[in-house]
């Protein structure tokens, strides 16, 4: 069994983290001597490497009692609510990738295009996000407080903080656009944080990301302890930033360049340091491919005995096969049940050559000889993915069955390598034609293709697809390629409709929901959702 490296803090720790905020000022001792505040508790490195392991587990897990008992957030089930399931919806079920068949209250206004700011699955998202800023922001401020943060250890553990931050804020202002934001420096207020326009955001979490790669206090590549992030980590929300910026700086491609130029060079620096990709595709979405670190950059720890979810891997394994299915069915996936929910759509598989290792579907409820095409949005028709599974990597199922140990790789190098021929093909000077071909090509060579033929941003935007399909990546591209709201490409039942068709263009942003408009009087629904 893979022994999951990294601790997860007590509830006690939640409970005097949003309780200090607030009598921090006061300097003042409770009358019942049995409560133990901050300065009671932290009192050396392991006490705060536990509540920094808080921060960590906000990508994994609803909260510290069980896949759904007792989660984080009030009013967000524990289920559909953990951050990475959250993500998964917004940024999957939104696109050509992944449809849903539920009936779960608006599930498919999602890949329909035609959600409000009052659906529970946007206003999900967005209280993941910015609880885990608020997590971080407070243990920065509970190191300052109580401990000596210039000491080497902590200023290591302020900056893995930061860089959690960071990767919640580029989620922020990729979907959210003009959002709430407030530092460990804000002080906890009743009011609510103040909202930031999009561009001054970029500015500052870019900034923010290079003081943190410049800093030092970051490990280098693969030196890292299981489960904690390496400086690698924020090179990849700094590229992904920048790769951006026309969207979130509402400038031309050509005014961009000097973003593409960034890209470029943090690319290339992730590929010195990823040099040669893992050698099977497969072994990256398997129980074991926290073994994979000659690739997978940062992977949030899933573990079925652990790290108990019903988001994370578990969610992506388990939609993908139907319930009751033959035995050896499931046996396929190394799952003891499914819960027949996730789709593809035909477009997207279409994408796929013959003989691309990377085309890992199946007739939905495992027979392949059900048509493609999905006639209507129900788990009968069409075919669904079985690229992530519950195996490891010599295909034999996890000891481990009703939850799935397959770690979520967040951020891989070969998204750094395609983001490097982007980023050339975008027109930036610090990469040649000659290494944007080499790392594209490492790409498809890994697949069982050839090289590439179709070297354009129309190319590239497929082969993004094909290789990073279920990680979380494709409504940003599909909105930085124009495609994700105009007629230039249709997908089934995209804007609702069975031949798909063109949506407002107000899309391209998800609202802020109208739960926080109405208790923060600072914000404004941003300008599209007016």
């Amino acid at each position: 069994m893979k022994i999951k490296r990294i601790s997860y803090i007590a509830a006690a720790f939640l409970a005097f983290a949003g309780l200090s905020s607030c009598v921090g000022d006061l300097n003042v001792k409770p009358i019942d001597e049995s409560v133990q505040l901050p300065e009671d508790v932290l009192q050396g490195e392991s006490e705060f490497l536990a509540l920094l392991a808080k921060c960590y587990q906000g990508l994994a897990v609803s909260g510290s009692d069980g896949p759904d008992g007792s989660p984080d957030i009030d009013g967000i089930d524990g289920g559909f609510g953990q951050y990475l399931r959250a993500l998964y919806y917004m940024q999957e079920l939104t696109t050509d990738e992944a449809l849903i068949t539920w009936n779960d209250q608006t599930v498919k206004d999602l890949h329909g295009l035609r959600y409000s700011s009052s659906d529970v699955f946007i206003s999900a998202m967005y209280s993941r996000i910015f609880y885990q800023i608020s997590i971080c922001n407070e243990f920065i401020r509970q190191v300052n407080a109580y401990a000596d943060p210039d000491k080497a250890v902590y200023k290591e553990m302020i900056a893995e903080a930061r860089a959690l931050r960071a990767l919640s804020l580029l989620h922020a202002i990729d979907m959210f656009g003009d959002v709430p934001f407030s530092t460990e420096n804000d002080k906890v207020s009743s009011e609510g944080p103040k909202q930031m326009k999009r561009a001054d955001l970029f500015e500052w979490l870019d900034n923010e990301c290079e003081d943190l790669i410049s800093g030092g206090n970051l490990k280098g590549a693969r030196q890292a302890q299981y489960g904690r992030l390496d400086v690698n980590f924020v090179k990849m929300i700094r590229a992904k930033l920048n790769l951006n910026a026309a969207v979130y700086l509402g400038i031309s491609e050509s005014a961009a360049k000097q973003y593409y130029d960034v890209v470029g060079t943090l690319c290339k620096e992730i590929k010195n340091d990823y040099p040669v990709l893992h050698g099977k595709y497969t072994d990256l979405f398997c129980a074991d491919n926290d073994q994979c670190t000659d690739e997978i950059i940062f992977g949030v720890p899933q573990d079925g005995v652990n790290i108990q979810t019903y988001g994370g891997t578990t969610f992506i394994v388990k939609s993908a096969y139907k319930g009751g299915n033959a035995a050896f069915v499931l046996a396929d996936a190394g799952i003891d049940d499914g819960w027949g929910g996730l789709l593809v759509t035909p477009e997207f598989m279409d994408k796929f050559d013959e003989g691309d290792v990377r085309s890992l579907f199946q007739g939905a409820d495992g027979d392949s000889s059900v048509p493609k095409d999905i006639e209507k949005i129900d788990f009968s028709y069409g075919w669904s993915s079985y690229k992530f599974t519950n195996l490891h990597s010599d295909g034999t199922p996890h000891e481990v069955i009703n939850f799935v140990s397959t770690d979520f790789p967040l951020f891989r190098a070969a998204d750094a390598y395609l983001m490097l021929a982007e980023a050339a093909l975008r027109g930036a000077s610090t990469v040649t034609e000659a290494d944007a071909r080499a790392a594209w090509n490492a790409v498809r060579t890994r697949a069982g293709l050839g090289s590439v033929t179709d070297y354009s941003l129309d190319g590239l935007i497929d082969e993004r697809g094909r290789e990073l399909y279920w990680e979380c990546w494709r409504r940003s591209d599909l909105v930085r390629f124009n495609l994700l709201t105009t007629g230039d490409y249709l997908w089934r039942w995209k804007g609702g409709s069975y031949e798909g068709n063109s949506v407002d263009s107000k899309f391209n942003l998800m609202p802020i929901p109208v739960s926080d408009l109405n208790s923060n009087s600072n914000l404004e629904q941003n300008d599209a959702w007016k």
